[in-house]
């Protein structure tokens, strides 16, 4: 076994620490104006010649005899370097190329480490490597005076190549599209000295290992790499700077950005200098994302503020796993990788409850904010605006929701469970702001009746109800529970409005409904004439209503109008005792029943079902066959399952005619059809029979 040199140091490399004019693998040369071979020292010429010729035969072995800077040298099948201008004859083929690089051999003089330095010095790295393997390889030939003084001097020449070598392929990313001559010029040589360790790893035991071989450049390489992955994310100044991000958002932009392009370098233009088992890109990709998450880590576990929580966040769960994989290129090959998350799952839960808290604050907050607003904007007794006809109250079901859908949304940006939950914590708010709205909106219709907009202003509020039913029928479960509480109170708040509305209305019809009794349906019509036209005025003040609250309330106006007619003929004000009166109260109901059902009709009412009450009521004031009344009254029930014996035993009080048994019979018949219905329109039971 070769002697080893007693100032040389163990190691790949073995380089004396004290050595001068050596460069090691962070170390420059200490005297960069002289030449490198001036800061070598140099072998004996004559010696390194003769060790030249006598490996000839050696040397003959391998596939090509040189290599070459140029990018136009072509890399055949063995991974020799074939200068463009040496190119072989076409037609010659492998033995045309040997033999042509054979002849060149024998011509020129064997190099001399002084050559080699120079073939450093035009950045022939591969040259070079090729030079220094066959030179160390030389050595075993030599005596051991001479071993001691080319050994040294491979060594430091080898110096020189390391840090040259590495210094390429350091700055890969920017050399893959400036210079990729040079940088395959510096994968060629480590892929010699790579080949070169492995030949001499099957040629002697373990045990028997040379001071300098394995020379393990490959795992310097993979050191290196991870170096520059480091420089190039720590330096923030090649990403622009975003005025809207913080310090921690535009640090994660610029690693997230530079990490896309340059695997995506990687991909087009670095990978295929290597061989397969270098694993290039994994290599790279495993670096960078280690990197970048512990970088993520290390910010998850300091105090960070909201907004940086939400963007750590959405790096994590979105834009990193997802933003990566917009190149098809890229996507391919980091499926194979499999780099998993920025990251561990339990701190990432720990920042999703942090964010997720803040988040329902933040909405809660601005909800309680926008009611402060509309109560105040109440306070000045403005009109408020017009929306295509109908009043607003400055849209504030609007607001309230786009702070909850925008709440949503954020969430849902993060990922889908994020956003899954904080959907279900916000539409619990909702519930809880509406009822504090409903309690400001009782409060403001108490005390404020003097107001000049007052009615405005309500029919305003009612408008709102509407953005936030429209809502929740569409986002919320019917199982819900929350969907049924938020439902009743804005009909708490609808309704209530409605009964302000039709205050005064209701109260101006009610003594026109008493004429009917008083006059003992004499002038009928006129008094029913009357009755529409006090309706038809409030009315119109009503189309400031948005369409569905506009039916509704002409809806009760319907229902009103109907059941204080049919109160009147339950007052047993009137009984008629001849059929021919029967028939003419009958007839006047009928008209009276026409022109209601024309009115409330042509006036929008969707309440058809309570078109058929009157005439019904006629139709049993006409008949006078008991059978027939009978059907009637069967039909009645039907329709109006509500209706009670109290009720029409009350109404019966107008048929004078009828006996005692009579009666008791058509009510009997009603109770045995009562049950089998169930109800569907309520109209008799709100009405209360004296």
């Amino acid at each position: 076994m070769m002697k080893m040199l007693p100032f040389l140091q163990s190691g790949p490399i073995g380089i004396r620490s004290g050595s001068e004019g050596c460069i090691g693998p962070n170390r420059q040369f200490e005297n960069p104006s002289a030449s490198v071979a001036e800061q070598v020292p140099a072998c004996s010429e004559s010696s390194v010649d003769e060790i030249w010729s006598k490996n000839q035969e050696k040397m003959s072995e391998r596939p090509a005899g040189a290599c070459r800077a140029s990018r136009a040298s072509s890399i055949t099948s063995n991974e020799s370097c074939i200068s463009a201008g040496d190119s072989p004859e076409k037609g010659r083929g492998i033995t045309g190329i040997l033999r042509s690089a054979f002849k060149k051999i024998k011509k020129t003089k064997p190099p001399s480490v002084k050559q080699v330095m120079v073939l450093l010095g035009e950045q022939k790295l591969c040259d070079a490597t090729q030079h220094l393997i066959a030179l160390e390889k030389s050595l075993s030939s030599k005596s051991e005076e001479g071993l001691n003084a080319s050994q040294e001097d491979i060594e430091s020449v080898y110096e020189v190549l390391k840090h040259k070598v590495f210094s390429v392929l350091k700055d890969s990313m920017l050399l893959a599209k400036t210079n990729p001559d040079l940088l395959q010029q510096a994968v060629e040589a480590l892929k010699e000295q790579e080949r070169e360790d492995q030949n001499y790893m099957s040629e002697n035991p373990p045990d028997q290992n040379m001071q300098f071989r394995p020379r393990k450049w490959k795992e310097l390489w993979m050191a290196t790499v991870k170096e520059s992955v480091e420089a190039r994310m720590k330096d923030t100044s090649r990403t622009p700077i975003n005025e809207n991000l913080s310090a921690v958002g535009q640090n994660l932009l610029h690693m997230g950005k530079t990490m896309k392009e340059d695997l995506t370098v990687v991909v087009k233009y670095i990978k295929e200098l290597y061989p397969p088992e270098f694993n290039v890109f994994s290599i790279y990709a495993e670096f960078y994302h280690d990197y970048f998450a512990s970088q993520a880590k290390k910010n998850a576990e300091s105090h960070l503020e909201d907004k940086d929580i939400y963007l750590l966040l959405s790096w994590v769960h979105n834009i990193y796993p997802k933003d990566m994989r917009k190149d098809h290129a890229l996507a391919k090959e980091l499926d194979k990788v499999k780099l998993g998350s920025l990251l561990p799952s339990s701190l990432s839960k720990e920042l999703e409850k942090k964010y997720l808290d803040s988040e329902e604050v933040t909405v809660k907050n601005s909800l309680s904010k926008c009611l402060d607003k509309e109560i105040q904007r109440w306070k000045e007794d403005k009109e408020p605006e017009k929306l295509n006809g109908h009043f607003q109250s400055e849209l504030l079901g609007i607001f309230v929701i786009q702070s909850i859908y925008s709440g949503q949304k954020r969430a849902q940006d993060i990922s889908s469970a994020v956003g899954e939950e904080l959907s279900q914590r916000l539409l619990k708010e909702l519930p809880a702001f509406l009822r504090s709205y409903r309690d400001a909106f009782e409060d403001f219709k108490e005390k404020s009746k003097k107001h000049t907009h007052y009615k405005p202003i309500l029919i305003a509020n009612i408008n709102n109800c509407w953005n936030f039913r429209e809502y929740t029928e569409k986002n919320m479960a019917e199982k819900d529970d929350g969907k049924a509480d938020i439902l009743s109170t804005l009909g708490d708040i609808e309704n209530s409005g409605f009964d302000v509305l039709l205050q005064q209305l209701f109260a101006q019809l009610k003594p026109m409904y008493k004429k009917f009794t008083e006059n003992k349906w004499d002038s009928s019509n006129e008094i029913m004439n009357e009755i529409i036209k006090t309706t038809s005025k409030h009315i119109s003040d009503f189309r400031t209503l948005r369409d569905p609250f506009y039916h509704a309330i002409v809806e009760k106006i319907h229902t009103r109008l109907v059941k204080e007619y049919i109160v009147r003929l339950l007052k047993r004000k009137v009984s008629l005792k001849t059929p021919a009166q029967q028939q003419t109260l009958a007839q006047q109901i009928s008209k009276n029943a026409a022109d209601l059902e024309a009115f409330c009709m042509s006036n929008g009412s969707q309440a058809t079902w309570l078109n058929s009450v009157l005439p019904k009521l006629a139709e049993i004031i006409r008949l006078q066959d008991l059978g027939a009344i009978k059907i009637e009254v069967a039909t009645l029930a039907t329709t109006y399952p509500d209706i009670r014996k109290r009720h029409l035993e009350a109404f019966l009080h107008i048929k004078a005619n009828l006996s005692r048994s009579e009666q008791k019979s058509i009510l009997g018949y009603l109770a045995d059809n009562k049950a089998s219905t169930p109800p569907r329109a309520m109209l008799f039971s709100n009405i209360n029979v004296s």
